[in-house]
């Protein structure tokens, strides 16, 4: 399994995820839950997808009945919820006071 680059955002969506993980969200509801533009969260979504952390299914629905597009639910995966928390917790310990900060050079 490869490892992703955590920018802020992907930060975000994997806090959203881990709120409940084992419940299905689609693309909007969690843009919405993590204050991210939906146009942000889709490609989150896909690398997360991508490296096994989380899986998606698309709705079995009639879209004519419903009267909208079908949605694609996303949960993450136990790999997902273990990397989810690690680079959370990764983050905290970078960012907590006293925290020292070495130069690359």
């Amino acid at each position: 399994m490869s490892t992703l680059r955590m920018t802020t955002p992907r930060l975000l969506a994997l806090r959203a995820l881990l709120e409940d993980p084992k419940q299905e969200r689609y693309g909007l509801e969690l843009a919405t839950q993590a204050s991210l533009e939906p146009a942000t969260v889709y490609p989150i979504l896909v690398a997360f997808e991508t490296v096994g952390w989380v899986s998606s299914r698309t709705e079995d629905i009639d879209v004519h009945e419903v009267g909208r597009p079908r949605r694609r639910y996303y949960r993450l995966t136990a790999a997902g919820v273990t990397a989810a928390r690690d680079a959370i917790a990764a983050r905290e310990r970078r960012s907590a006071p006293g925290h020292s900060r070495r130069l690359a050079w």
